[in-house]
């Protein structure tokens, strides 16, 4: 079995029981549930300043602004959702069921991080730095998209579990 095939091999479920019972009864579920659309949110936000910003040249500071309070709620999610991966799976990171989202997510806080820097030592033009945004943005399109179709794998999956006589 190779790295993130897991659902494959353990018959095509994303939880074992124990895991889904473990994911159900943690609290840090329903801070990653509030956490996500909330994080959205500032995204969609924070989008349309970044793209006002470039198009007409106003705006910097509130644009910035926006990309560091979407930045503070990604840092807030991973280390929240790294703590829910540990008391579901048992590892902060890269457990095989969330593996190459969570490599995804390295790629994503990166990307911050970097606007973070060029942003913070001015290191480069402002523009630039929208630019380097909207990359981290793109990665985080593609990141979340992630998630969604694991969660909508465990909801589908769910059913499974009852019929079977196990965890629902």
């Amino acid at each position: 079995m190779s790295i993130g095939e897991r659902s494959i091999a353990e018959g095509g479920t994303l939880y074992t029981p124990a895991e889904r019972k473990r994911r159900d009864e943690t609290v840090w579920t329903l801070v990653q549930g509030v956490l996500a659309p909330l994080q959205f949110f500032v995204f969609g936000v924070s989008l349309i300043l970044v793209l006002r910003y470039l198009a007409t040249g106003e705006g910097y500071a509130i644009a910035t602004g926006s990309i560091f309070v979407k930045t503070l709620f990604l840092y807030a999610i991973m280390v929240t959702g790294a703590i829910w991966e540990k008391v579901v799976f048992g590892r902060y990171l890269f457990a095989p069921a969330f593996f190459w989202e969570d490599i995804f997510s390295m790629l994503v806080l990166a990307l911050h991080t970097l606007y973070l820097i060029v942003t913070l030592f001015a290191l480069t033009s402002p523009e630039m730095q929208m630019w380097i945004a909207l990359a981290a943005y793109a990665a985080y399109v593609i990141n979340a998209g992630q998630f969604l179709y694991k969660l909508r794998q465990a909801r589908l999956e769910q059913p499974r579990f009852s019929e079977a006589g196990g965890v629902a």
